[in-house]
């Protein structure tokens, strides 16, 4: 009998230790490689909240669009099939339309610009609009401010887009805009991008530095013009079924590593910028990196209407008010 009371007690005591220790695996999906801007905020975020719950919590990652598109993940994110999502913000006006305010082209100045309205009171604001519609937004990480690649020609001005078949984003902002560059926007899911450039499917694309830089473009494309004509940011987004189960310490734990995984992501965006360029010539690229960005901003400011009918005029002017 004392035995199979000790039995007893060791097995429940085994129990209590498992179940102390129970350990929840998060998927966590992105569209470029481990090594590029995504893959460092992410594993950030991942090795934080490790360490901040003792290991209850742990992130199995899928890079490279394993888990879909960026709009087929976001999707999974709402619907609790997949748990984080660390996505451009491109697809995300899809499912949050407030959100497409910040992907009109040359609204923001500079990084500094765009980080202060992402972090300040604009940026707060539109993570309760996306939590409204089931959407948790742990942090606004980045992307990068987006340049044009293409197989054709040197673009130097707006008129030398005119007639290119260019890959966008499923996104009607940034679509109205470059037409107004003469340019034939195509979206096109993500994934599918490498193949239709090698094929001459399009004629181009665009993206910031550390995406063509992770994509291999170079291997694509022969010509880089630095128009940056939009600002990209990103988001680390959660599932509300998994926030929902979370302790407020653990909320906090969840806060904190994402602001840690959206630091080293825009360090990384900084890097990649700073020391890409040189890399993509050096794989064959032809750089224009001083573009006439008057003959941009002023075929532009057409579509400029129909963005201050669509989000206020007074809402863009508060985003270029911010110093």
């Amino acid at each position: 009998m004392p035995l199979n009371r000790t039995l007893v007690l060791l097995l429940a005591g085994l129990g209590l230790a498992a179940s102390a220790h129970a350990q929840t695996v998060l998927k966590i999906g992105y569209a470029t490689s481990k090594e590029s801007h995504y893959g460092v905020g992410s594993t950030v975020f991942c090795d934080e909240i490790e360490k901040g719950t003792q290991g209850r919590y742990k992130c199995q990652q899928f890079p490279n669009s394993a888990l879909g598109g960026e709009r087929e993940q976001i999707e999974a994110v709402q619907l609790g099939t997949q748990d984080l999502v660390n996505t451009s913000t491109g697809p995300l006006g899809n499912f949050v339309p407030e959100v497409k305010v910040v992907d009109i082209p040359f609204l923001f100045r500079n990084y500094d610009h765009a980080r202060k309205v992402m972090d300040g009171a604009i940026g707060q604001d539109l993570q309760k609009k996306m939590a409204a519609k089931g959407l948790i937004n742990l942090a606004w990480t980045e992307n990068g401010f987006r340049h044009m690649t293409n197989s054709k020609r040197a673009i130097v001005k707006a008129d030398d887009a005119a007639g290119l078949k260019m890959r966008t984003m499923e996104n009607k902002v940034h679509m109205d805009g470059y037409k107004t560059f003469g340019i034939l926007p195509t979206p096109m899911p993500f994934p599918e991008l490498f193949t239709a450039l090698q094929q001459g499917t399009v004629d181009g694309q665009e993206n910031p530095i550390p995406v063509i830089l992770a994509s291999k473009f170079s291997q694509v494309q022969k010509h880089l013009s630095l128009t940056g004509h939009v600002y990209s940011p990103a988001a680390l987004i959660l599932s509300p079924a998994v926030w929902s189960k979370l302790s407020d310490a653990d909320k906090q734990v969840f806060t904190e590593a994402a602001k840690k995984g959206a630091a080293a992501q825009r360090k990384k965006v900084n890097d990649d910028e700073a020391n890409g360029i040189a890399q993509l010539k050096k794989d064959g690229m032809q750089v224009v990196e001083q573009v006439d960005g008057d003959s941009f901003r002023k075929a532009v400011a057409s579509a400029y209407q129909g963005y201050a009918r669509e989000f206020g005029a007074d809402r863009i002017a508060a985003i270029q008010a911010v110093k």
